[in-house]
């Protein structure tokens, strides 16, 4: 049984407080406290290392596979494979997410590396939030790695969101697109105090009329720092465009680092960068209506961030 905590955690990470329906698994404090397959989707425990394997049925529609990590206690560290094998002909939602509580002294660290296997005709949704709170010592660290391999006609879509909490990250996505297939990632990245935050997204478009998006909104406060860095290389008749929009504020630093490689006379890469701070007519006009400077600027944010 999860405490209240814990259940908080869950929320802000997966929206969900206790076993939702489908296919799962729950960690808390780097042990599965929780699992269950679906008719679909079967979840099991790998042999050779820490993690599962998630294997859903060609032909699934419209089903949800939970995968969430928490932590509430200072000093644990994990590294966790989880591979995702995607049948053709499917449609399916992956929810999942680190939420760190630390009150300790020690730092946590989760680690997590997903790999995906998307079969062609299929389309998937991939939701990942991570969350940090606590007013120990200890840092909350989160390294993501994703890795996507895409079959023909297939369709993925990443949305990734760090919203304050995690004191460093390096969140690191490589896809490799196919024939007719698409990659959609964005990012959603608030950091503050002295937090540090790296992105470093590569894609390959290998197959004919393959395309790739890869758009980022951050915001960096205080004495953060940020680093965006999109690589995408053209290999065959496709499109890729990458696009980073960002605020800075106070000692904050950005920066936004692409790489583009037509290897292919019928490669379209396009990068776009805009990073400033916040507009002083929007805080004026804000503030016109009744909202203080800093309630003003939070709703510039939120509005930003959404």
């Amino acid at each position: 049984m999860l405490d209240n905590l814990e259940k908080d955690l869950l929320e802000k990470v997966a929206g969900i407080k206790d076993k939702p329906q489908g296919a799962y698994n729950i960690r808390l404090n780097s042990k599965a406290v929780d699992r269950a397959s679906s008719k679909n989707i079967t979840i099991t425990k790998k042999e050779d290392k820490d993690g599962i394997d998630i294997r859903i049925a060609p032909g699934t529609k419209k089903e949800v596979c939970y995968i969430p990590v928490i932590m509430d206690k200072s000093g644990v560290n994990e590294l966790v494979y989880n591979d995702f094998f995607i049948g053709d002909d499917c449609d399916v939602t992956i929810v999942a997410g680190c939420g760190i509580h630390n009150c300790g002294n020690a730092d946590s660290e989760h680690d997590g590396i997903h790999a995906f296997y998307i079969g062609k005709n299929s389309k998937v949704k991939y939701l990942e939030k991570h969350y940090g709170s606590g007013d120990g010592d200890g840092k909350r660290i989160m390294n993501p790695t994703t890795i996507v391999e895409m079959d023909e006609n297939s369709y993925m879509e990443m949305e990734t969101t760090q919203i304050r909490g995690i004191n460093s990250t390096k969140r690191i996505t490589k896809g490799t697109v196919g024939k007719n297939s698409t990659l959609i990632v964005k990012e959603k990245l608030l950091t503050h105090g002295n937090q540090y935050a790296e992105s470093d997204f590569e894609v390959n478009l290998d197959g004919e009329n393959s395309h790739s998006n890869i758009i980022s909104r951050a915001v960096a406060q205080e004495k953060s720092k940020q680093i965006f860095i999109a690589k995408i290389y053209g290999n065959n008749k496709c499109h890729g465009h990458s696009e980073c929009d960002a605020i800075i504020m106070d000692d904050a630093t950005i920066s936004a680092i692409p790489e583009i490689k037509a290897n292919h006379p019928e490669s379209n890469l396009i990068h776009e960068a805009a990073i400033g701070k916040i507009a002083g007519e929007q805080l004026i006009k804000l503030m016109s209506l009744g909202l203080t400077e800093k309630e003003a600027e939070n709703q510039i944010i939120n509005g930003f961030l959404k």
